[in-house]
């Protein structure tokens, strides 16, 4: 009895059974997964008979097993005996399209659609269309709407008299008293379309999508306004104004701002299914309303699409309706309340410069952009400045320059450091938009003249700035525009001054390398070792601690190393630290004796000492955690 019991272990039916018991639910997921495999030992007779019954039997199983299921059903038809034999994996997959996770189910649907095409026409009328009649006519909610996907699949390949069953079904789903039905009939309403006759959309299709469109719930009538895109590109030109205008125009009227943000959402890909003429003569003030909603949700979306919209207008009549029907209401919108609504705006409207040329550009959309630049937000400012080029273009760098730079200069000197600390961080990026000549002509000085500035803030942001601007004009610009005038920071008699230039060669170093930082910034920082503001000095051991991961170690034997040994005996607490941290960092070797000696004060220690034992005044001292 010992061998047959053997033999029995090793069955591959029995191997899947005691998988499928077991609490593990991985090793669970694992089996299902093999399913194929095990089919493949049983042959598609076995399959058929043993399989599939076993599959049917483990329906009640956790839904991570059942999703895999689902999956593994769909690519059956090789393993069961062929496109003649398809239909027996429709009980299983009919048990899963009506499970209560909404994933397995949309699995399920989507193997049964799969193998839909492998049923001949006599299969799909005799096993495949009763399915999806027992789903339309089920109970249970979920039957229902699983059923919603599968006409589409089912309609082409059956008779006349099933078609009109079939039809009449879908309707019944469409006025389903359950919006989630009505919701999945709208969904697929466009995929339906797509397998009718012209003359069966007119009169089977619009009457649904009508009923549909005026549906009490909003969740299907925004649902409708794609629908409106697929079923517009199903149906001839001469239809669309008289079958599906209407229903457009009464959802961008709507009264649920849901549905009217869907419209302007959708309303290019509208533009394009109903063609110029419709457009000019209906898309144009529906896009008109859409622009002065009172909603800003909705004036965003219309905004966002603004420039494709334009795109789209007919050559013919595409500068006039924007100059008099579109950029006033443009205008409107450049002084919203709303800055979400400036900032879609300002995303786009720059994109109309090579639609209208040189003239109307300067003329119309010069002033917008004028406005948008010192708008308030900075995301409608980034955006702005962001799309210089679509401008500069156009009308070339001088015209853009004659217009930009006294905006700019204004901002730049503005009492508000805050509105001046706007234009620092956008240099950069104006500098990438204009380019290396217009830049050192224009706006170089300007950047420089930054880092004496008397707020801090806007001190930093330059300093930040000259690496950005060195990465994008190389290191031998920065040589010979950038660097000697940071260096003469170094004389000032304002020793906020002579910081900026440490903090300078900070951000440099990383950018210019070693050789240029070794031969051109580090004398400088030796120097102003012997700097009579403590603050300088401490800073100077900093910057020695920052720049000398780059520098060679012959050089900071030679020339850092004494400068910070002579720093560690400094008459300043604070230097004193910084130097022999530095020191530390840059694994300089023992220091003197007298430093053995001293067991090193904690920082905390040395700060509260510092203004007692400093000969700077103690208001022009700063505690160096909170110095940059």
């Amino acid at each position: 009895m010992a061998e047959p019991d053997s033999d029995d272990s090793l069955n591959p039916m029995s191997i899947l059974i005691d998988e499928l018991q077991n609490e593990d639910i991985q090793l669970r997921i694992n089996s299902i997964n093999k399913l194929s495999t095990i089919a493949l030992a049983l042959g598609v007779e076995k399959t058929r008979s043993e399989l599939l019954p076993l599959i049917i039997d483990i329906m009640y199983d956790e839904d991570e097993v059942l999703l895999a299921l689902a999956e593994q059903l769909g690519t059956f038809t090789p393993l069961v005996g062929g496109p003649e034999y398809v239909h027996y994996l429709l009980p299983p997959l009919e048990l899963l399209a009506v499970v209560e996770e909404a994933i397995v189910r949309e699995k399920a649907v989507e193997s049964l659609r799969a193998i839909s095409h492998e049923h001949s026409p006599s299969h799909l009328e005799d096993h495949f269309v009763p399915l999806v009649k027992r789903l339309v006519g089920g109970d249970l909610v979920n039957s229902r709407i699983s059923a919603c996907s599968l006409f589409s699949v089912c309609y082409p390949g059956v008779s006349i008299a099933i078609k009109a069953e079939l039809l009449q079904c879908f309707r019944d789903l469409c006025s389903d008293d359950n919006l989630l039905v009505r919701c999945a009939a709208a969904s697929n309403l466009g995929d339906f379309a797509k397998v009718l006759e012209i003359d069966d959309i007119k009169s089977e299709i619009i009457p649904i999508f009508s009923n549909l469109a005026s549906d009490e719930q909003d969740s299907v009538r925004l649902l409708m306004v794609e629908m409106c895109v697929n079923i517009a590109q199903l149906l001839p030109q001469e239809a669309l104004e008289a079958l599906v205008m209407i229903t457009l125009c009464h959802a961008g009227e709507d009264t649920s701002w849901r549905v009217r943000y869907m419209v302007a959402d959708k309303f290019t890909e509208l533009q394009t299914a109903v063609g110029p003429e419709i457009t000019k003569t209906g898309l144009v003030p529906a896009f008109q309303n859409l622009m002065k909603d009172y909603e800003p949700e909705v004036r965003a979306a219309a905004s966002h699409k603004l420039k494709e919209f334009c795109e789209n207008l007919s050559a013919d009549y595409r500068e006039n309706v924007i100059l008099t029907e579109i950029l006033p209401f443009s205008q409107e919108l450049v002084s919203d309340t709303n800055q979400h609504v400036r900032s879609a705006l300002a995303s786009v409207i720059m994109g109309l410069c090579p639609i209208l040329g040189k003239d109307n550009t300067i003329e119309h959309l010069m002033p917008l952009f004028l406005a948008l630049l010192r708008d308030e937000c900075p995301d409608v400012r980034l955006n702005i400045i962001s799309n210089l080029n679509c401008m500069k273009e156009v009308i070339g760098i001088q015209e853009l320059s004659k217009f930009l730079l006294p905006t700019i200069m204004e901002l730049a000197e503005d009492a508000k450091w805050r509105v001046r600390l706007v234009i620092v961080e956008y240099m950069p990026l104006l500098a990438g938009q204009f380019g290396l000549e217009f830049f050192d002509a224009q706006l170089h000085s300007l950047c420089m003249s930054w880092l004496v500035d008397h707020v801090y803030a806007i001190r930093e942001a330059a300093t930040n700035n000259l690496k950005k601007l060195v990465e994008q004009f190389g290191k031998e610009w920065a040589l010979a525009a950038v660097i000697p005038r940071v260096l003469t920071l170094s004389e000032a008699p304002n020793y906020l001054h002579r910081m900026t230039t440490l903090f300078c060669i900070n951000v440099l170093s990383e950018v210019c390398g070693q050789d240029i930082t070794t031969k051109h910034m580090l004398p400088t920082v030796l120097y102003m070792a012997g700097d009579p503001v403590a603050n300088v000095r401490f800073n100077v051991a900093k910057s020695l601690q920052k720049i000398g991961s780059i520098l060679e170690n012959s050089t900071l034997q030679t020339e850092v190393k004494p400068i910070l040994e002579k720093l560690t005996q400094d008459r300043d607490v604070d230097v004193k630290y910084f130097a022999q941290e530095a020191l530390t960092v840059l694994s300089l070797g023992p220091v003197s004796r007298l430093m053995l000696e001293e067991e090193p004060m904690p920082a905390s220690e040395y700060y509260a000492s510092s203004w007692l034992n400093s000969s700077v005044p103690r208001d022009l001292r700063f505690v160096p955690q909170c110095l940059p």
